[in-house]
């Protein structure tokens, strides 16, 4: 009786390790897969964010002008609404978003479109309640059709989150099948260190 006891113990143990040590490989495959598509910055971008989440664009401005729609003290805003498809930090699942950029900072991320997918890092909102994505166009990802899968680019060098004279040209990644929810541990992982 004894004897069993003692390899259940052992075997329980095992079974433990092995778990645990999975655990641990799978969350370090997870923040590999992070830093390939969102760059050797991605921790920074994920906790400088107030508002992360996976969407569909719904409204976007016209990408051959900024509009001048105001916001508090007359700023010249751009306005963009967005459905939230898979909620990360700061907002709720189902919420339509609705922000107000400064219309310079436009210019410093890749145009939105209407119906376009994408894994979007905000700022928190200013005094004024403007945002923009964190860090311009680092802070958006193109995600696939349906929303679930990454289609993106990747920096080719480290670049300053605020500075865009230094950014580089950016190159094709093979981002294989990188799912939004490896993204999301990362990125859940990364705001609570």
């Amino acid at each position: 009786m004894r004897a069993s006891r003692r390899v259940l113990v052992v075997a329980l143990a095992c079974l433990s390790n092995f778990c645990l040590s999975s655990f641990a490989a799978a969350q370090q495959s997870d923040q590999v897969v992070a830093e390939r598509v969102l760059g050797p910055q991605w921790k920074q971008l994920s906790r400088r964010a107030g508002m992360i989440f996976a969407g569909t664009v719904l409204t976007a401005p016209p990408q051959t002008a900024a509009s001048d729609r105001a916001v508090p003290a007359a700023t010249p805003a751009v306005q963009l609404s967005f459905r939230v498809d898979r909620a990360i930090a700061g907002v709720e699942r189902g919420q339509v978003l609705t922000i107000h950029e400064w219309a310079g900072a436009s210019s410093m991320h890749r145009p939105m479109s209407s119906g376009q997918r994408i894994l979007i890092f905000l700022y928190p909102p200013s005094r004024l309640a403007l945002t923009s994505p964190v860090g311009g166009s680092l802070g958006q990802v193109a995600l696939d059709p349906s929303g679930k899968n990454v289609a993106e680019l990747k920096p080719a060098a480290p670049i300053g989150l605020r500075n865009r004279s230094s950014a580089r040209p950016r190159v094709p990644v093979d981002t294989g099948s990188v799912s939004v929810v490896q993204l999301e541990r990362a990125i859940r992982s990364a705001r609570e260190e």
